[in-house]
C-alpha cells in the first residue's frame, strides 16, 4: 500500500449527522442597510454570552477543549500627511472616520515619499484606507493636469471577488470627487464591450494577476497610456503569493515593471497583508524592490473568545472498531444553526466547495423548524459559482439580509464582511495564517467576537485542540517563493522577450539565473539572439503558454441537462472526484445528480433530484520511476533523482445515508487516470538496513509514512519552496526499486526544481528531519514532526520512533554521525 501526500489539500468526506434538534429561539430583526446591528434588535450579546449559550447542556460543554481569550485593545490615532488632498480627507471624514489610526498615517507617508511599503496588521486594521488615500490623492492631482489621460494606479488581487469588493469600496469613498476617480474592474467577467472603456478611460483598474499575465502585459501597446501615467501599484493580501504561484507573480510584477520603464513611469508599489511572518522581505522578494514594513497595529480591538471544539464520539466503528467521532461538517452545521437562532451574525468557514454547500443545506434544514423565515438567511459562498451569483451574495451579506454564511476560503481573502460577530472554522486550515485570517473576520467597531476551530477527526486536529500552545503560542508561517526558480523564470523570460526584445540590460531586473537560461531558451528555439537582444521567435503568445496558478485544464461546465442552464464550474483538476457519473452535486441549497461527465467538452450535464445519501469518490495514488538521472549509495540502500510519473485515478464512489452516514453501496467509475510526470527525489532501504532499524513489517509502513512526512515539513529550509508545491508517496515495497521507498516530488509538470535542491541537501535535509522527530517532545507524533495538514491518508498510519530508527541507520550508511 502505499501513502501518498498530495501538492493540493483533501478534504474531509461527509460522514454520520446526528443534529439535535434546535431548543431556543429569538424574534427576527431588521437588518440596518449599514450593515450595522439589526434596527431595533436586543443589546449586542457578549462573545462570552454567544458561547456559553452554544455550550449549554453537558454533552455540549464537554466539547470545548480549551478557550484562549485575547484582550481589548486600544486605538491609537494619528494625524493625516498634509500632502494627502484635503478633498480626500473630507470624504474619508464624511465616512464617519476623523482621524486615522497611526499605522495608516505612516503607510501614506511613506507611499507619498515614493517609498514602496508593506502594511501587514490584522484584519479590519483598516489596511485599504491607508493605501486608499495617497492613491485618491494621486489621481485627483492627475485629473487637473491639463494635457493627457492624468495619473493612473493598479490594483491587484488574488480572486475576482476581491477585486469587486474593492471596486465598491473605491466608488463610495471617492463619490465625492466626482469624476476625478474613475474606478473599473479589469478581469475574465469583464464585458468584451466594457474592456475598451477601461483602456481608455478608467485611472483606477482592478484586476487580478492572471489577467495581468495574461490580458495586459502582452497587449502593452494598446495599454500604453495607463501605463505611461502609473503612479502606483497596489498588491492586496500578499501573503497569498507565495510558493510557485508567488514565485509566478513575482515574475510578472518584473514584467510589469520593465514596460513601466520603457513607457517612462516606475510606480510606487503598496502591499498589504494580515498575517505573515518579516512582511518586509516577503514583499522585497515578491516586487524585487526595497519595501518599508508598517506592522505596529494601532487599531482597536475588541475581547476575541477563541474556542477549539472537539466533536463528541458516535456510536458508529472504523474498519479497526475504533469509534468514529461526528464530522466537522455535521457539528459546523449545528453550530451555524444555533448561532443564526440567537441573532448572531456568523460565516463558518469550511475546506471544500462540497462541505460549503452540506453546511447551508443542513442548516437550513434545520432552522426551517424554528421558523420559515430563517433559512433564506443563511446561504453557502464558493468558488465556481457565476459571477452574478458571487455578486448578489457579496449584497446580501452587505445589505444584513444574510445572517449565516457557509463559505469556502474564496470569502477569507479580505471581501468586507465587517459586522460579523462569530466565525465557525470547519477543521484547521493548514496554516496559522489561515488560521488567523479567518478568525478575524468576526469584529467590528472594536466590540468583541467569538472564534471556534472545530476539529476535525484525524489525528492533527485532534492534536491541535488538545495542545492549544500548537496554535496560540506559536508564529505565523513565513510566505516562501522563490523568483529565480529557473523552471518558473524560463517562461517569463519567453514571455517578457515577446513583449519586448530582451537584452543585457533586463539582466538585473529579472535575477541572476537569466543569463545562464538565456542559452538554453536558445536551443531549445524558444528565443533567437539578434545582434543585442532576445526576441520570442514563435507565432503563439508566450504569456499563453504558462499557467501561474499551475490548475491545468479548462473548468468543467456545470450544466442543467433539461434547460441547458449554466449552473456553475468546477476546476479541471477536481472534476473527476467532484462531478463525475452519479455523483451528487449542490448548489445554492439545491441538490442536482450527475447524469453525464463529457471530458472532451468540459461539461458535465445534471438534473435536480432528491436523493437520500451523498457521494464520496475513491481514488488510488501511485508513482512509477521514468528516468534515474543520478544516484549515489547510502550503503546498501540508494539516494536518487530524476523523473517520475505520479498517476491519479478515481476508480469508484461510496453512497451515503444522508443521516447515519452509512455506506449504501459502492459504484465503479471508469475515468481515465491523471497524470503528472514530473521530477522527484527518492530513497530506499534494504533488509539489512531494516533489522538493523528495528523495522518490523507491522511497523514499516507507518515509520515511512512518516520519514516521508517530516520530510516534506523541513524541505522549505533548504529549497526555497511551500509545503503545498511538494507531494510525497511512501511504498513498503515499489515495484520499481523493489525495495521500501520513500518519494519527495515537485508537484508541478516538468518539475520546480525543489526535488533537485533536496537531492544535493539530502545530507543536511535528512539529518534535520531526523533531528526534528527525535527533539521533539510528544509521544507518538504531532503536527510539530510527523503529522502532515494535508495527508491524503489521513495521517495513518505513522510511527514516530520507527521514522527515528530508520532515518538514524539510513544517516549512518551515508557517512552521517547521529549526532549532527
Amino acid at each position: 500500500m502505499a501513502f501518498n501526500h498530495l501538492p493540493a489539500g483533501v478534504h474531509d468526506a461527509f460522514g454520520p449527522l446526528s443534529i439535535p434538534p434546535v431548543t431556543h429561539s429569538m424574534p427576527m430583526a431588521k437588518i440596518s442597510p449599514s450593515g450595522g446591528p439589526p434596527a431595533g434588535a436586543p443589546a449586542r450579546t457578549s462573545p462570552r454570552t454567544v458561547l456559553d449559550r452554544l455550550t449549554a447542556g453537558p454533552s455540549r460543554a464537554s466539547r470545548v477543549t480549551h478557550t484562549e481569550h485575547l484582550p481589548p485593545r486600544e486605538a491609537r490615532y494619528a494625524v493625516w500627511p498634509d500632502r494627502i488632498r484635503s478633498e480626500v480627507i473630507s470624504a474619508v471624514q464624511a465616512c464617519g472616520i476623523e482621524h486615522p489610526w497611526a499605522h495608516q498615517a505612516l503607510a501614506a507617508e511613506h507611499a507619498l515619499d515614493g517609498e514602496s511599503v508593506v502594511v501587514a496588521t490584522g484584519t479590519a486594521s483598516g489596511k485599504s484606507l491607508a493605501y486608499l488615500t495617497p492613491v485618491l490623492s494621486a489621481l485627483l492631482d492627475g485629473s487637473e493636469a491639463p494635457n493627457g489621460r492624468g495619473t493612473t494606479a493598479l490594483y491587484l488581487a488574488p480572486t475576482k471577488a476581491l477585486a469587486a469588493d474593492q471596486r465598491r469600496a473605491v466608488r463610495a469613498l471617492a463619490a465625492p470627487l466626482g469624476n476625478a476617480v474613475r474606478p473599473a474592474v479589469y478581469d475574465g467577467d469583464t464585458p468584451f464591450e466594457e474592456r475598451e472603456w477601461v483602456r481608455q478611460y478608467a485611472n483606477y483598474v482592478l484586476t487580478n494577476p492572471d489577467m495581468l499575465h495574461r490580458g495586459i502585459l502582452p497587449s502593452h501597446p494598446r495599454w500604453s497610456s495607463f501605463l505611461r501615467s502609473l503612479r502606483y501599484v497596489v498588491i492586496d493580501e500578499c501573503h497569498t503569493y507565495r510558493g510557485v504561484f508567488g514565485s509566478h507573480v513575482a515574475q510578472v510584477l518584473r514584467r510589469l515593471r520593465r514596460l513601466c520603464a520603457r513607457y517612462g513611469s516606475e510606480p510606487v508599489f503598496l502591499l498589504a497583508s494580515a498575517t505573515c511572518a518579516d512582511p518586509s522581505a516577503s514583499a522585497e522578494r515578491l516586487t524585487g524592490l526595497p519595501v518599508k514594513e508598517v506592522a505596529d497595529d494601532a487599531s482597536p480591538r475588541g475581547d476575541l473568545v477563541f474556542a477549539l471544539w472537539e466533536p463528541p464520539l458516535t456510536e458508529l466503528h472504523g474498519e479497526k472498531g475504533a469509534p468514529v467521532r461526528r464530522t466537522a461538517t455535521a457539528e459546523t452545521a449545528d453550530l451555524l444553526t444555533d448561532l443564526t437562532v440567537q441573532g448572531v451574525r456568523s460565516v463558518a468557514f469550511v475546506r471544500s466547495r462540497r462541505g460549503a454547500e452540506l453546511i447551508s443545506v443542513i442548516a437550513q434544514e434545520r432552522l426551517a423548524e424554528v421558523d420559515r423565515s430563517l433559512p433564506r438567511r443563511v446561504a453557502a459562498y464558493r468558488g465556481g459559482y457565476l459571477p452574478e451569483e458571487r455578486r448578489a451574495l457579496e449584497r446580501a451579506l452587505h445589505s444584513g439580509e444574510l445572517l449565516g454564511l457557509a463559505a469556502t476560503t474564496a470569502l477569507e481573502l479580505g471581501v468586507d464582511v465587517s459586522g460579523l460577530d462569530a466565525v465557525v472554522i470547519a477543521g484547521y486550515p493548514g496554516t496559522r495564517a489561515s488560521l488567523w485570517q479567518q478568525a478575524g473576520r468576526a469584529g467590528r467597531s472594536a466590540q468583541g467576537a467569538l472564534a471556534v476551530l472545530v476539529a476535525r477527526d484525524d489525528p492533527l486536529d485532534t492534536y491541535l485542540v488538545h495542545h492549544p500552545e500548537a496554535l496560540f503560542q506559536q508564529p505565523v508561517e513565513c510566505t516562501v517563493l522563490d523568483p529565480d526558480n529557473p523552471y518558473v523564470l524560463a517562461p517569463h523570460l519567453c514571455a517578457a522577450a515577446s513583449e519586448l526584445p530582451l537584452t543585457e540590460e533586463d539582466f538585473a531586473l529579472f535575477g541572476p539565473t537569466t543569463e545562464e537560461l538565456l542559452p538554453q531558451l536558445e536551443a531549445a528555439k524558444l528565443l533567437r539572439r539578434r545582434t543585442k537582444a532576445w526576441h520570442w521567435t514563435r507565432r503563439e503568445r508566450a504569456a499563453d503558454l504558462t499557467d501561474i496558478r499551475g490548475e491545468g485544464g479548462k473548468p468543467v461546465q456545470i450544466v442543467e441537462e433539461g434547460t441547458g442552464r449554466l449552473l456553475g464550474t468546477v476546476d479541471a483538476s477536481a472534476a473527476h472526484t467532484t462531478v463525475h457519473e452519479g455523483a451528487v452535486h449542490l448548489h445554492q441549497g439545491r441538490t442536482y445528480l450527475v447524469r453525464h461527465l463529457d471530458l472532451d467538452d468540459s461539461v458535465a450535464l445534471v438534473e435536480e433530484a432528491a436523493p437520500p445519501y451523498s457521494t464520496t469518490a475513491r481514488d488510488t495514488t501511485a508513482i512509477s520511476i521514468l528516468e534515474t538521472d543520478t544516484e549515489i549509495p547510502w550503503g546498501a540502500g540508494r539516494l536518487c533523482y530524476g523523473s517520475v510519473e505520479v498517476t491519479n485515478q478515481v476508480v469508484s464512489f461510496l453512497r451515503r445515508r444522508v443521516i447515519t452516514g452509512e455506506v449504501l453501496g459502492e459504484t465503479k467509475l471508469d475515468l481515465p487516470p491523471r497524470t503528472l510526470r514530473t521530477r522527484a527525489v527518492w530513497w530506499t532501504v534494504t533488509e539489512d538496513q531494516l533489522d538493523a532499524a528495528r523495522i518490523t513489517p507491522e511497523i514499516l509502513g507507518g515509520a515511512l509514512h512518516a520519514a516521508e512526512h517530516a520530510s516534506i515539513g523541513m524541505l522549505p529550509l533548504f529549497a526555497t519552496c511551500d509545503r503545498w508545491d511538494i507531494g510525497g508517496v511512501s511504498v513498503p515495497l515499489h515495484p520499481d526499486t523493489l525495495l521500501p521507498t520513500v518519494f519527495v516530488y515537485d508537484g508541478h509538470p516538468g518539475g520546480a526544481g525543489f526535488a533537485e535542491r533536496a537531492f544535493h541537501t539530502a545530507r543536511e535535509w535528512l539529518t534535520a528531519t531526523r533531528q526534528a522527530i527525535a527533539s521533539c517532545e510528544c509521544e507518538a507524533g504531532c503536527p510539530s514532526c510527523i503529522q502532515s495538514p494535508k495527508c491524503g491518508n489521513g495521517n495513518d498510519p505513522l510511527h514516530k520512533r520507527g521514522a527515528v530508527r530508520l532515518l538514524s541507520v539510513l544517516l549512518r550508511d551515508a557517512g552521517v554521525g547521529e549526532g549532527v
